[in-house]
This record gives C-alpha cells, structure tokens and sequence, in this order.
C-alpha cells in the first residue's frame, strides 16, 4: 500500500476545479455508501477518500491524469451491481461514480447501430431498441439496475447469451480514457477489421484495470415479431441438465435456456409472493425462449421442443408467464434477502459436464454447512449456485468456509474443463482462487499488459490481480 499517497488538500482543490464542488465528495455518508457495491459482506468493505463524478469523456481523462500526477488510485464504478467486489475500492483512494454520463447519444434504426454513454442502463437501452422494432441482444439478469459500461468492462453475459453471445458479442468500438489520461476510441463500426491488434478485445471483461470507459457503440438487430417462452417441469436435476444439448441438437436455436433447482423455485417465490407451479411438488425449471421471424417456423419448434422436453422426463411444459421470469431474474434479491452475505457463484463448463457438476453441489454443501440454492444459463455451461450463510457465522468466519467450499470445487471445475468466472468477473472477491487455477504464462501476460497500459497501476488496482504484490 506504500506505493499510493493518500487523497491530499491540493488534490482535491485541483479536483473541484475540473470537476466543479458539486462533483466532488468527501461527505462522510457518501464515503460510507461507496466501500461497498452488491457485496454484503463487510470483511471486504473499504472506504474511498473521495467520490468524484465526472460528466465526459475529458473530465474522466483530467480526473485520470491527476490521479497520476498525484499517485492516487482510481476505482472505476458504474451502477454497483456486481458481485466481485469489481468497484470495492481497495486501496483507497477515488472512487469514479460514472452515473451523470447516462445518455443515448444516437440510435440508427437504418443502420442498425446505437452510441451510449458508459451510465446509461441496460434496461432503458433494450426498450429504446423495442420502441423501434429492434433488438439490444445484452440482457444480464441484473439488467433493470446495471449499467452498459459496467456490462462492457466485466463481459456481462445473460440470459440470451446462448443465442447472441455475450457483451462483447453486441459491440462494434468503445471510447475511453487510458491508464495514462489518454483518450483513445478503440474498434470501429465495421463487419470485420485485420489491421493490427484488436486491442479493444482486450477492455471487453478487463473490469475497469485497462482503462476507463466512456461510449459505447452498439449493435442492434431486427427484433423477431414471433416469441414463445416455455418452462418444462422436471423433478429431477439430471433430466433438466440433459436438457441444453438435445435442444441445440435439434435445430431449435433457442434465445435462453434457464434452470432453477427447487429451492431456487421456493426462495424466488417467497421472495416475489406468489405460488409458482410445482415448488411444493419437487419440481425444478427448464425456461427456454424461442423467437422467430416466422409464425409457422415458431410453431414448429415450439412442438418439436415440447416433444423433446416430454420425452426427456418432463412432468408438464407450460407457458413461462411473468411470474416464472420474475422469479428467475430475482434469484440474487431472494438469497440477498435470506442472508446478505451470500455467495454468487459463477463458473463455467462445458455443456455435457453440467450434470456432473451438479451432483457435487449437495455432496459439498453438506460437508461445508451451508445451503445452496442453484440456478444457471445451462445453454452456455454458465453455473449461480448461491451460497447462504445459514447457520449465521461471523464475516471472517464465512469468508473462511467459502475458501474451503471452493477449496474442493474449483478443482473439479477445471478438471472438467471450465474456468471460475462466465460473466462477474474476478473482481477483488475471486483474485485469490484465479492466481491459483490461472496457467501461470497466462497470468503472466495479463500483469504484462497491465503494466504496459496503466504503468502507475493507478486502475482499479487489486482487481483480477495485484501488481503491487509482484509477479
């Protein structure tokens, strides 16, 4: 920590001179509310010095070169809302609450591409494409409160990242603000582009330590007028689970393919207050959404795939109505609300390891005194198993048990193939177990490029690794 000053009276001066008094904050209530984003845990809370709030691209830069001049970290924050402690200001220092750069600069409907601000929300985006017949492919389950910037720098993926990819699928080129102050616009709006590296590639997840980012281009599609959205009813894991490959297989190129084991179904439902179908029954969800562009092309597909679900063990295939994807989407709410302190798993495997996968879930579960409650975006091996602090452990205490849980599942994870993280990120809450499971040259070569683009480590530092920590 030597290697950072602290946020000093000329500092801040100069800061209110960019940035206006109004933009710079050293209240302690304001301090307080940004030593944490979604974590709930207070082990790893840590109170900036300042929140400052820029509100373009050059105030972000001036911020940044300050930030140099002075050996100040910064820690880049959008809405918050993720679940690796991402905008947890470890060392200190600035917090950059980037929320007053929330603007649509421009949607072309002809030209099927729209640029915005790094605050704007996801959900505010998908509607202006709705309104005009398109469609913005990027839907975190989060995505009512989250922000496109912060979907950017984690690599946000979602529920319809098993037919259009993930956040970095959805962009044509960012602008943003180097580790040195520099403002620089990175991709550009072409179909295909071979001329030099494709450095942008490398901000997509990099989780605001590349750099900061302020505009986004965005792809948009046409928005398929015929939709269907289905929940086939299993009541056993392993059926569901079988589920994923079958339906690919089968031609039926579904937008989202959702689970949710039975206590996942019973802790949404007590959490959003309604009875939702077969939870009382040991029954678990397979959600899956097909949109055509085509009545009779829908038709088809919706029978093929309720045969398939039928003769894969499913009890009964209803229409998913608001309820279902209501549950689903505030699966993260209904464990905040049993235990704050709850886990967010996020790894990843390949699709036929799922149901091995799956099995050790109970197996650990038990052994570590804890329950978990699962759901998944099974078309893309993407696994939220939460963990919740149910026999009420202090915060170092848990932090501990989920050190061992991890202890025995990270292992198998990467014996299977897969990696720790699908779309969180790393993040400070999950540095520990990456500098263990991470081919070491290939760990090597992030601290490379890390040093390369931010030399003063003065971006979100401590976040994926620590450089300050050496190699």
């Amino acid at each position: 920590m030597a290697k950072y000053n602290q946020v000093s009276s000329e500092l801040l001066k100069k800061l209110k001179e960019v940035l206006g008094d109004k933009y710079v904050s050293t209240a302690p209530d304001k301090l307080e509310a940004y030593q944490t984003d979604e974590e709930g845990n207070s082990y790893y809370f840590r109170k900036p010095e300042v929140v400052v709030f820029p509100g373009s691209t050059e105030d972000v830069a001036a911020v940044v070169k300050l930030a140099n001049q002075y050996l100040v970290p910064i820690t880049p924050r959008s809405a918050g809302s993720g679940v690796a402690c991402g905008a947890i200001p470890i060392y200190h220092g600035i917090v950059m609450e980037l929320e007053r750069m929330n603007k649509i600069l421009k949607i072309d409907e002809d030209n099927l591409y729209a640029v915005v601000q790094t605050g704007v929300r996801t959900n505010d985006m998908q509607q202006e494409a709705k309104q005009r017949g398109l469609l913005y492919a990027g839907d975190p389950c989060s995505s009512d409160s989250c922000q496109i910037g912060g979907n950017v720098a984690t690599n946000a993926g979602g529920n319809k990242a098993v037919r259009y990819g993930t956040t970095r699928n959805q962009i044509y080129c960012i602008k943003m603000v180097t580790g040195e102050g520099e403002i620089v616009t990175l991709g550009a709006r072409l179909q295909k582009k071979s001329t030099g590296y494709a450095v942008e590639e490398l901000i997509y997840g990099s989780e605001g330590t590349l750099g900061i980012i302020t505009e986004i281009t965005l792809k948009l599609r046409p928005l398929p007028p015929h939709k269907i959205d289905l929940v086939a009813v299993f009541t056993h894991d392993e059926e569901a689970l079988l589920i994923p490959n079958k339906i690919i297989k089968a031609g039926i190129e579904p937008t989202s393919i959702e689970f949710m084991d039975n206590k996942a179904i019973n802790a949404c439902g007590k959490y959003i207050k309604v009875d939702l179908p077969y939870a009382k029954e040991d029954g678990v969800y397979v959600i899956v959404t097909i949109e055509t562009f085509d009545e009779e092309e829908l038709d088809r597909k919706t029978e093929k795939l309720n045969d398939l679900c039928e003769a894969n063990g499913a009890i009964e295939v209803l229409m998913a109505d608001d309820r279902i994807w209501s549950a689903r989407r505030n699966i993260a709410e209904a464990a905040r609300d049993i235990d704050k302190m709850y886990i967010a798993e996020d790894f990843v495997v390949p699709l036929d390891k799922i149901v091995e996968i799956i099995k050790i879930l109970p197996i650990l579960e038990k052994k570590h005194g804890m329950s978990v409650i699962t759901a998944a975006h099974i078309g893309d091996g993407n696994m939220h198993p939460l963990l919740l602090n149910t026999q009420n452990v202090s915060p170092e205490e848990w932090v501990k048990k989920v050190e061992a849980f991890h202890g025995d599942l990270f292992p198998i994870v990467y014996e299977f193939g897969g990696r720790l993280s699908g779309e969180h990120g790393i993040g400070y809450k999950k540095m520990h177990d990456f500098k263990i499971y991470t081919d070491p040259v290939e760990r090597k070569l992030m601290m490379k490029i890390k040093e390369a683009l931010d030399p003063n480590t003065i971006l979100n530092p401590a976040k994926i690794f620590d450089l300050n920590e050496g190699y």
